[in-house]
């Protein structure tokens, strides 16, 4: 049965805190822009560029990353590249958004293709659950919770703009008998 980790209100909550803690080591907005890993890191990094630029007054950018091509995984032929990061990242803080981080590949694929962009100051990470079972040492800088489970199990991040609804859910893998 899935168990519900975050509701819609927890998760707007957890999203603000989230943004004070990014402005606040980052000693407020200066140089920072966000980036959201396509497909489901994007509406968050969306989210979170837009509460802090509420909270400073000036816009943050924001952009998405296609890591397809740049997936261990799941190497497809050369194609379309969904990117769209239409401002300079090179000297800028940028800020790469997940929803989830697991074995860390995903966001290893991300830095790689981030890096087609330009050389930043700095890549900072954020994500909305931590799940744990790390296969390389990547770490977020900012987490929205940390959640325990099993590696079979799976994490599933709703977003109104997919879903319908906003939300977390922890759905157990089946159980063996």
């Amino acid at each position: 049965m899935p168990e519900l980790v975050l509701d819609a209100s927890q998760m707007k909550r957890t999203l603000g805190r989230m943004a004070h803690e990014v402005l606040e080591a980052n000693g407020g907005s200066e140089d920072l822009v966000v980036v959201g890993v396509l497909k489901r890191g994007w509406p968050l990094a969306k989210r979170l560029a837009f509460l802090m630029t509420q909270v400073e007054g000036a816009t943050i950018p924001c952009g998405k990353l296609d890591i397809t091509r740049f997936r261990d995984d799941k190497r497809e032929a050369e194609g379309d590249d969904s990117s769209e990061i239409p401002f300079e990242i090179a000297n800028k803080k940028v800020l790469l958004v997940d929803e989830v981080i697991f074995t860390g590949r995903t966001i290893r694929a991300a830095m790689e293709a981030l890096l087609k962009y330009g050389r930043p100051k700095n890549i900072q990470l954020a994500v909305l659950v931590d799940r744990g079972f790390r296969e390389y040492p990547i770490q977020p800088d900012y987490c929205g919770c940390e959640v325990e489970s099993k590696r079979e199990d799976h994490i599933n991040v709703r977003f109104q703009e997919y879903d319908g609804e906003d939300g977390v859910v922890l759905e157990a893998a089946p159980t063996q008998e």
